[in-house]
């Protein structure tokens, strides 16, 4: 652990449960004079400090995370992007605020975050109507509202990851029969059957579940390993109820759209799990060097499958590498997007269009790799390939996804995908932003928009080819 000055959130620990500083120090075995010095950041808080905590408070140590530190760092630059106050926050300022007050960063990200969404939905809304109305401060869409109830949870449930592998365990499944396997668990366990007859509705139906006749009914057209995530899913429904409620009312959800959404979204993060169990699954991607192929081939599942559950293994006792995870399409709309730690997704609109993930679309199927360093100096590596998919049916529109699935460089080096690229030399990395709005670099060909909050450097008698050269 690297020197931690955590003053602030230790005296925000101790006003919580209503102690003195006489007294904190007696629960923790530490003198007056030494807690005094950890308050006011004169010393750095050390492991063994940090593990005494957890004992006598059972506080979580993430409490005290410097992954964390970086989600917030990340979130707060972007807020402060676009704060248009006539002066600049510097780095430093950001790093402090984060680091000593990480409650008054959070409020600050979430005041930002209800701003934005207020702002662009209110356009929307005049646009269509055709009514100049001003922003009003519209609470957050039901999908924005699980999707950032996932995000807060580093895409990680552990009481549904750990029904999942138990039910595995339970139930002797095995990879390559799973879809067999569970139909007969459904039957032997819950009196349903599983008919591969769905009918064709025009929408492309995968999964349609009559509680009446107790029909499973499932398309023909999915291939085994969907077979067996739509059961799983279904199983979730049917066991997984007290839990899935329990998730759902904790997530303080504002209606019933998003707790709708949010229980299919726990949902299918059950029935991932319950396909790809933990210990297992982790076991073969370390042994594998996080071959997605090759793990999609040995469980039987999909290429975006097996990456949206690397995203998952967050397990504080077994966690394998923390990856983030992206679904974009070609227009560059990110319908999905998980992070296990603190890559900074950029939610004031428009991503990199030098980031692999759009490059993938012009090498159907191929898989890329690409080393990406952010404005702020850290660098990735991210891989990248197009999935495609359709319902069967002759001139119906299909769908195309970019897939992406990246990690910080310190961990680039487990992946088969780092074979043969320079990880010593981070000057290869191509220079990546988190979308124009809010990009820092000066000199961009591809910049699209001019960052904001930042003056512009206008010369009308020079053309240059970087757009929006900054002052």
């Amino acid at each position: 652990m690297s020197k931690a000055f955590m003053g602030v959130r230790l005296r925000r620990l101790r006003e919580e449960r209503g102690l003195t500083q006489a007294a904190l120090a007696t629960a923790l075995g530490l003198s007056n004079s030494y807690l005094s010095q950890l308050e006011k950041n004169q010393r750095p808080l050390t492991v063994p400090v940090l593990l005494k905590i957890n004992a006598v408070f059972g506080v979580d140590v993430q409490l005290f995370s410097e992954n964390d530190e970086a989600r917030l760092i990340a979130d707060l630059r972007d807020a402060l992007s676009e704060a248009q106050t006539g002066e600049s926050v510097a780095l430093a300022e950001i790093r402090e605020l984060a680091s000593n007050m990480p409650a008054v960063g959070r409020a600050l990200v979430t005041l930002h975050g209800r701003y934005r969404q207020a702002i662009e939905r209110t356009q929307a809304l005049a646009t269509r109507l055709g009514d100049d109305r001003p922003a009003n401060g519209l609470p957050p869409m039901p999908f924005e509202e699980v999707r950032d109830f996932f995000y807060v949870r580093h895409n990680h449930i552990a009481e549904l990851d750990q029904a999942a592998e138990a039910l595995y365990a339970r139930a002797s499944l095995v990879p390559g029969s799973l879809h067999v396997d569970l139909a007969a668990y459904l039957a032997k366990r819950h009196g349903i059957r599983v008919a591969f007859d769905a009918s064709d509705d025009g929408e492309g139906t995968q999964r349609l579940y009559d509680s009446r006749s107790r029909v499973l009914h499932l398309s023909p057209g999915q291939r085994p390993g969907q077979h067996a995530f739509q059961m799983a899913a279904q199983l979730a429904f049917l066991e997984m109820e007290d839990t899935i409620r329990a998730l759902v009312d904790a997530a303080s959800l504002t209606g019933p759209e998003a707790r709708a959404l949010a229980r299919i979204g726990l949902a299918s993060y059950f029935a991932g799990a319950l396909v790809l169990p933990y210990i297992p699954f982790l076991r073969a991607a370390e042994s594998l060097r996080y071959d997605i192929e090759r793990l999609g081939r040995q469980f039987g599942v999909g290429f975006e499958t097996v990456c949206h559950r690397l995203s998952s293994l967050q397990r504080p006792e077994a966690k394998g590498v923390p990856f983030f995870f992206v679904r974009v399409d070609r227009a560059g709309n990110i319908s999905k997007r998980q992070s296990a730690t603190d890559f900074h997704f950029s939610r004031v609109g428009g991503t990199c269009p030098l980031w692999n993930v759009y490059e993938a679309f012009a090498h159907p199927g191929r898989i890329l790799t690409q080393l990406a360093e952010m404005p702020d100096g850290r660098t990735y590596l991210w891989v990248a390939r197009t999935v495609t998919r359709g319902h069967g049916e002759y001139g119906a529109p299909g769908k195309t996804f970019s897939i992406g699935l990246g990690c910080d460089l310190r961990h680039a080096a487990k992946l088969v995908y780092s074979k043969g690229l320079d990880l010593g030399h981070t000057r290869v990395a191509t220079p990546i932003g988190a979308g124009c709005k809010i990009c820092e670099r000066p000199v961009c060909p591809q910049r699209a928009f001019p960052p904001i909050g930042k003056a512009l450097a206008i010369d009308e008698n020079r053309h240059r080819f970087v757009p929006y050269r900054t002052a």
